[in-house]
């Protein structure tokens, strides 16, 4: 089998992820140094000289994070690979920890595709495979264990046709 790469939309997810990300740093980082520059302005008596200043830093750091933002979204992009084999899916992510998941079709349970509005809008399909046994991470996003954010939507069909036929052989042969 041939390692794919996920959909080109792919790269919108990562984007708004990132952005949601930078959002709550900004925030977090916004409410322990603005208070700081006001207080410290306050008591120099130079508040519209560091105000300004602090706008044109502030300009500059959120230019620097959206860059940030579009370096990680392509990355993670060029980084995210899935492949099915005869046994199990393979799927390889991670830009500087990598992280390589083997899901055997044995312990495949359900397979549901979802479409969010970013994923109309661009046309893709998440493939979500779940799977007997796995229990979320704390830091996950609660994704499946066979999470696949970004596949063409006829090629979501086509993963969900393979596993279920793969599912109706094991329960088949069991019986």
């Amino acid at each position: 089998m041939v390692k794919k790469q996920l959909h080109s939309g792919a790269k919108w997810l990562f984007r708004i992820g990132g952005f949601f990300g930078v959002l709550i740093f900004m925030f977090v980082l916004g409410s322990i140094l603005i208070p700081a520059v006001l207080t410290s302005n306050i008591e120099s008596g130079a508040v519209s000289s560091g105000l300004s200043s602090w706008i044109v830093i502030s300009f500059f750091v959120i230019l620097l994070l959206l860059l940030w933002v579009e370096v990680y979204a392509r990355m993670a992009y060029n980084r995210w690979f899935y492949e099915f084999t005869d046994t199990q899916l393979r799927v390889e992510k991670g830009i500087i920890w990598k992280r390589y998941s083997n899901i055997p079709y044995q312990r495949v349970q359900n397979v549901d595709i979802t479409r969010g509005i970013i994923a109309r809008i661009c046309g893709f399909s998440s493939v979500n495979i779940q799977t007997a046994g796995y229990s979320v991470p704390a830091n996950a996003r609660g994704h499946s264990e066979g999470y696949i954010p970004a596949v063409d939507v006829k090629e979501a069909e086509k993963i969900r046709e393979f596993l279920m036929k793969k599912i109706n052989k094991k329960s088949s042969s069991g019986l």
